[in-house]
């Protein structure tokens, strides 16, 4: 009984220690889980398919975030973001170059210190390029049917080859090894993001960077450029650009973005170039419901026949603050090499050379 009295004792003193420390960073925990089923009329390897889906409105995300007041309008700041699927619980898998494998913390992995002078991070992280497009792109970047993956299948070719390999880039999306910096003047914020090759001898080969800017104003208008060099050759094997505006009227906000993916293999011969043209309109027709129309075109102009134009029909209806009910329903129709390169189908699950019609109904809760 007395060795127990004195643990107790000691686990109490403990606490007195530590509780001022914790006192002082601010720890949350938070997330998002959405769940469905996404049937649809057509699959590439033939006939209907109808299946459990995992993140149709947004990705299910875990992860951990801290602040702490350092005086004087200074702030350390730490996140930890991890990436998994709700129908399988499983990790979700990662963009990197081959043989990366899983990884847990695949979305945020990072710290940094911020200010009235901006913030700057150092770690994995979100490329500023992709944040400066979210009020524009017609579906806002949404995990099923928007531009999102138009975006992040343009980076796949340069990183599957033997040769044309940047390990720092996680299909354009997310960036490791990085250093970010970003600020809000008035009604303008931007992103600065870049990330050392880290080959010896070899200066900037597998570097990459990354810009982003938005204007918040009576219009929102975004532009964005970003690169990667080649790991064996130095040359740059992808480069994305971006711009967009969206412009309120009332219950409705008009939507216009242009995305450009180009990639090159190791000798720096070009062999994509895709042009993925987004236009909506959001439609919030009462306080809990949001329709959005969008019409997608995307192109690989060097490759005529890998080509997709879709349409998209939505609606979210919010059950609360938390948890959002949609329904979605899309129409690809696509050329007879259309690719991953063209797709708003977060799996490129659609049929090359026919019109497949896709319907998903799910819930997502945040927390």
């Amino acid at each position: 009984m007395k060795k127990i009295q004195r643990a107790l004792a000691a686990a109490a003193l403990c606490a007195q220690c530590s509780a001022p420390a914790l006192a002082d960073t601010q720890v949350q925990l938070y997330g998002i889980v959405d769940a469905g089923v996404l049937t649809q009329s057509k699959s590439r390897a033939g006939g209907s398919l109808t299946r459990v889906e995992t993140s149709g409105l947004r990705q299910s995300v875990w992860g951990l975030r801290g602040t702490e007041d350092l005086g004087n309008g200074l702030k350390a700041f730490f996140n930890l973001e991890s990436h998994f699927d709700t129908d399988t619980g499983a990790l979700h898998g990662t963009g990197d170059s081959a043989g990366s494998g899983t990884i847990l913390f695949r979305r945020q992995a990072n710290l940094g210190l911020s200010g009235d002078w901006g913030s700057v991070t150092i770690g994995r992280q979100y490329g500023p390029a992709l944040l400066a497009h979210l009020n524009t792109e017609p579906r806002a970047f949404k995990e099923q049917f928007s531009n999102l993956y138009a975006w992040a299948y343009n980076q796949l070719e340069a990183l599957a080859g033997p040769d044309a390999v940047n390990s720092n880039n996680d299909v354009g999306i997310f960036f490791k090894n990085a250093i970010q910096y970003r600020n809000t003047i008035g009604p303008v914020s931007f992103g600065v993001l870049y990330s050392p090759g880290e080959q010896p001898g070899h200066g900037s080969r597998n570097s990459a960077y990354a810009v982003g800017a938005a204007y918040d104003g009576p219009v929102v208008l975004s532009a964005s450029y970003q690169a990667m060099k080649d790991q064996a050759s130095g040359n740059r094997n992808i480069e994305q650009a971006g711009l967009g505006g969206a412009v309120p009227l009332g219950a409705f906000t008009l939507k216009l973005n242009w995305l450009q993916g180009k990639n090159s293999n190791a000798d720096g011969l070009r062999t994509s170039k895709v042009d993925a043209i987004g236009a909506g309109v959001d439609w919030k027709w009462n306080p809990q419901n949001t329709v959005t129309l969008a019409y997608y075109d995307n192109k690989d102009k060097l490759h005529s026949e890998d080509h997709t134009r879709n349409l998209v029909l939505s609606n979210d209806y919010a059950l609360s603050k938390r948890t959002t009910l949609y329904v979605q329903a899309a129409y690809v129709d696509a050329k007879s090499q259309a690719s991953l390169k063209t797709s708003i189908v977060a799996d490129g699950s659609f049929a090359p050379g026919g019109k497949t019609t896709f319907v998903n109904v799910g819930i997502n809760q945040t927390f």
